[in-house]
């Protein structure tokens, strides 16, 4: 019976180490990627650390409460997956949607470039008639008696003693008498030199009496700008005694940042609205552009021209103005609050799916009222987050290294360990290195 039992126990003592050998075996040379999958599952399904949603510096090892009362939010490491790069942080659905992540897309739109300023309504300078004496005398009554008054043309403005008035139509009268076809035209047109009315010579020549005061009419229609004449006074030539401003079409003046100047052309179309007058807009033009920029407040002076037939605008109103800029080109866009800028950079969020998120520098370009240009770090398609995105880059951020990865090609085989004496490679297609690697790259 000994040697029975001593045989049955070796073969059991050699059942047992071959079934250990076997699953050490199975163990040891199962496929990479199943250990691999379950690490992945393992890392997305245990937390890192829980932190506070508005202090991504306090973190504990458990669930809890921050200072402010909120709860504390899970971080999860996704260190198995090759495809996000250094500085991808996962967060499950839950959290997500108690911060209130949202997200946007990068995508080609034209930029709104329209600069956005104010100004203040002035006369249109280029329509406005000074009005000065060209004889000594005495203004026996001013008929215009406040600035700001309106004026109709052929309105009587006022009315001068002159004694020079005087011998000049004395002048006149005697060449009539002579009836000297050289002397009436000398006579005459001393008189409109010295700006005589037109109407009043044709009543001289059909009255022959001489007026001791003459009376001076406007000569447009208009609002009276600047007054300097009152009864009795004594003028002289070169003094302005009145201008008269026409409110038929107005200027508008504004100024304009130094960054934006070179979008600023002549012959824009501007848009223009009015505190006073809610609802309503004027559409004008820009008249000229000023060669120089203010040296203390850096701006550019800007002159808009803007039709007032109605007279509804008037001088010194405040106004607000939308100059509109062409566009020709698309360019990459993201919302505006999807970046973020710090002291020598600029990065977003990038959205990667599942719950992963990372940040990655971009190079920004213009801006709109609510767009930013994405010189290059994105591509046309990407996912970008735009609400709540300073606690993900907090997190991101401490081993980022802010730069877009590649998505690998699935195609491209490693084929140094393979055999290749026992292959059939009659069938085979081969595929340049340069191909392969531009179809990694492809996102």
């Amino acid at each position: 019976m000994k040697p029975f039992l001593k045989n049955s126990l070796i073969i059991g003592v050699s059942l047992s180490i071959g079934a250990v050998s076997a699953l050490t075996a199975y163990t040891y040379f199962q496929p990479l990627n199943a250990i691999d999958s379950s690490l992945a599952e393992m890392a997305i399904d245990e937390p890192l650390y829980w932190v506070a949603p508005m202090d991504p510096n306090y973190r504990r090892d458990k669930p809890g409460q921050s200072p402010m009362g909120m709860d504390l939010i899970p971080v999860y490491a996704n260190e198995a997956n090759q495809d996000s790069g250094a500085g991808t942080v996962q967060i499950s659905p839950e959290v997500i949607n108690s911060l209130g992540v949202r997200t946007g897309v990068a995508s080609l739109n034209r930029l709104n470039l329209n600069v956005s300023t104010v100004g203040y309504v002035q006369y249109d300078q280029d329509k406005i008639q000074h009005l000065h004496p060209r004889v000594e005398g005495w203004i026996e009554e001013a008929y215009i008696k406040a600035s700001g008054e309106k004026i109709t043309q052929g309105q009587p403005l006022y009315r001068l003693y002159s004694p020079a008035l005087v011998n000049a139509q004395e002048e006149y009268l005697f060449a009539l008498g002579r009836k000297d076809k050289s002397l009436i035209k000398g006579a005459k047109e001393r008189l409109l030199a010295l700006n005589f009315p037109p109407t009043e010579i044709k009543r001289l020549t059909r009255t022959l009496k001489v007026q001791q005061s003459v009376t001076f009419f406007a000569p447009s229609d208009g609002v009276a700008d600047y007054l300097n004449m009152v009864d009795g006074m004594f003028i002289k030539p070169g003094m302005e005694l009145l201008s008269i401003a026409s409110l038929d079409e107005v200027w508008v003046e504004a100024e304009v940042f130094e960054k934006q100047t070179s979008l600023i052309k002549e012959g824009l179309a501007v848009q223009m609205s009015l505190d006073y007058l809610p609802g309503k807009s004027w559409l004008g033009v820009v008249d000229y552009v000023y060669p120089t920029l203010d040296l203390a407040s850096r701006t550019l002076r800007v002159r808009m021209r803007f039709d007032n037939q109605e007279q509804a605008l008037k001088p010194n109103m405040f106004a607000k103005i939308n100059i509109l800029i062409d566009e020709a080109a698309p360019s990459l866009q993201v919302p505006k609050e999807a970046v973020i800028r710090v002291e020598q950079s600029n990065r977003v969020v990038l959205a990667l799916g599942e719950g992963r998120f990372k940040s990655i520098n971009v190079e920004i370009g213009r801006t709109d009222k609510d767009s930013i240009e994405i010189v290059s770090g994105l591509f046309e398609g990407d996912e970008v987050v735009t609400s709540a995105l300073f606690l993900l880059d907090s997190e991101s951020s401490k081993s980022s290294d802010f730069k877009r990865f590649n998505y690998p090609s699935s195609s491209v085989m490693d084929m140094s360990e393979m055999d290749h004496g026992s292959m059939d490679h009659s069938q085979m297609q081969m595929t340049s290195p340069m191909n392969m690697s531009e179809e990694g790259n492809k996102p």
